[in-house]
């Protein structure tokens, strides 16, 4: 069943490839992996007819075809396929905190924006919320890693968590990163406070008074509703 998914969707991807479209998705995207030329659209309606079309019978077969997808990709739409894999409907049930150390892999070989921010948004961020005792220990690690893109993921993680976010986590995260020079990470912190401020106003204009280290660029990002970021008073 692995092989039929993953050769029917690497036929489908073949079929809606758009040569003139490419060049410039992968010109944006900043990507050394080529593009099919597969719009998001189009990859939607595929995604939603093979993964119907072809199901899994268990974790192992599903986790099976996701490492297929991505590891075996020549084309970057066929990682955006794993990605969506992940996410499928029909497998709400297997994402635990069983499945934190895929997403850590697809993470650290993935190492750009467009992966990293799906899966911590979208993935890692749901786990955590129904298994923070187990989960929270593994992003605190990952907050302090080498890594950048694990350390973005531990900062962003909780964006959609809104009132169910780990607000003492949250600021370990960002605290572990602020003093970082890179765009992403410092974009990332700003990002996230300024997500958070949507529900707890209050503990982020705290925590821009508290952190007169934050950059420039995290501080604006973080106050961007909140008014002037030097009117904290």
């Amino acid at each position: 069943m692995t092989t039929a998914l993953v050769h029917a969707a690497r036929a489908g991807l073949r079929e809606l490839a758009d040569a003139s479209s490419a060049p410039d998705m992968q010109r944006y995207m900043k990507s050394e992996m080529p593009f099919r030329g597969v719009r998001k659209p189009a990859r939607r309606l595929l995604t939603r007819r093979l993964f119907a079309e072809y199901p899994l019978p268990d974790v192992e077969t599903w986790e099976h075809a996701v490492r297929r997808l991505w590891f075996g990709a020549t084309f970057r739409e066929e990682r955006y396929l794993a990605v969506d894999l992940t996410g499928y409907r029909a497998y709400a049930r297997w994402q635990t905190q069983e499945r934190v150390p895929l997403y850590e892999e697809l993470i650290v070989s993935g190492a750009w924006w467009d992966f990293v921010d799906e899966i911590a948004i979208h993935r890692v961020g749901p786990i955590l919320i129904g298994e923070q005792q187990a989960v929270a220990p593994v992003l605190r690690s990952w907050a302090g890693d080498p890594d950048r893109w694990k350390r973005r993921a531990a900062v962003i993680c909780q964006i959609s968590a809104k009132e169910r976010t780990d607000s003492e986590l949250l600021a370990h995260c960002l605290e572990a990163t602020i003093g970082d020079t890179d765009f992403f990470l410092r974009k990332g912190i700003g990002w996230a406070l300024r997500q958070y401020a949507r529900t707890d106003p209050g503990w982020v204009r705290a925590f821009v008074h508290a952190h007169p280290d934050l950059s420039p660029l995290s501080r604006r990002e973080a106050m961007k509703h909140l008014g002037n970021g030097h009117d904290l008073g």
